[in-house]
């Protein structure tokens, strides 16, 4: 942890340690802190229009495709009857589409190696 002095207020700055989600923000700096020719502005633009994009892609029904990464689909669950946990009630449950994501061919061999063996 660093702890800063700046106008009169102490800020705590808490440095990432260990595993956990990679929030938007994090992702803009890590980019950025790799990049030191890009403005972080801009780094947050970039991932902003690539993950619209990605949205707007799966909003129109299309299947989003990164080689090596995995592709981002949309799976269209039908309508059922579905009970109240609490009261044992039957309700109707609408049909959605929800959001699906299937690892690449290279991720899931980058996860899944094991740290003795060579690649």
């Amino acid at each position: 942890m660093t702890v800063c002095w700046r106008f009169g207020t102490l800020r705590y700055l808490i440095e990432r340690a260990g595993p956990g989600p990679m929030i938007k923000s994090e992702l803009v700096q890590r980019i950025a802190s790799q990049n030191p020719h890009l403005y972080q502005r801009d780094v947050e633009n970039i991932v902003n229009a690539i993950l619209g994009e990605i949205t707007a892609a799966m909003a129109r029904g299309d299947r989003v495709e990164l080689r090596g990464f995995g592709a981002f689909s949309v799976k269209h669950r039908p309508a059922r009857t579905g009970r109240n946990p609490r009261t044992g009630a039957h309700v109707s449950v609408e049909q959605k589409s929800v959001p699906f994501f299937k690892t690449g061919k290279e991720m899931r061999e980058r996860l899944n190696k094991d740290e003795g063996t060579p690649a």
